[in-house]
């Protein structure tokens, strides 16, 4: 009597192992590491004593491999340019703007200057027979620069 159930990660059948009442994954490589995850980050929110035995073992491998990073970005054009990336979307982020703006005279709008026609949009009706053609000049605002220390 050989049940088949689908494996959770890569969705495949497969026939489990008798003896294994709850087996969820295949014998995939691929399965077997996902299913490792799953139970290190289940036992990590559950069991402070294994989650400060792996934060000490993985401080002693930092301490023992102090270049470690260092090469790691060094070697890594893509992980470094990732990175700044990503940094500057935290940044953005955190503070609701960007972190240093090389020109403070450069309008901050997304209006050109150019002929708009206005429409008014009343009720129901998308837009009125009367429309009113209007120039824009755009004047862009700047904020006033901090002074600098002496």
């Amino acid at each position: 009597m050989n049940r088949t159930i689908r494996c959770v990660h890569c969705r495949c059948l497969f026939v489990p192992n008798p003896r294994a009442k709850t087996q969820q994954f295949c014998a995939n490589k691929a399965c077997q590491r996902a299913r490792k995850a799953r139970w290190q980050r289940a036992k990590m929110a559950t069991d402070p004593d294994y989650r400060a035995n792996q934060r000490d073992c993985q401080h002693r491998w930092q301490h023992q491999h102090p270049q470690y990073w260092r090469e790691y970005r060094h070697k890594r054009a893509d992980y470094r340019a990732r990175n700044r990336l990503l940094q500057q979307h935290r940044d953005h982020k955190r503070r609701g703007r960007p972190l240093a703006q090389m020109d403070g005279l450069a309008p901050v709008t997304c209006i050109q200057p150019g002929m708009y026609h206005l429409i008014p949009v009343v009720g129901p009706h998308l837009a009125k027979m009367d429309v009113l053609s209007q120039k824009c000049h755009v004047i862009p605002i700047t904020e006033p620069r901090l002074q600098q220390r002496t």
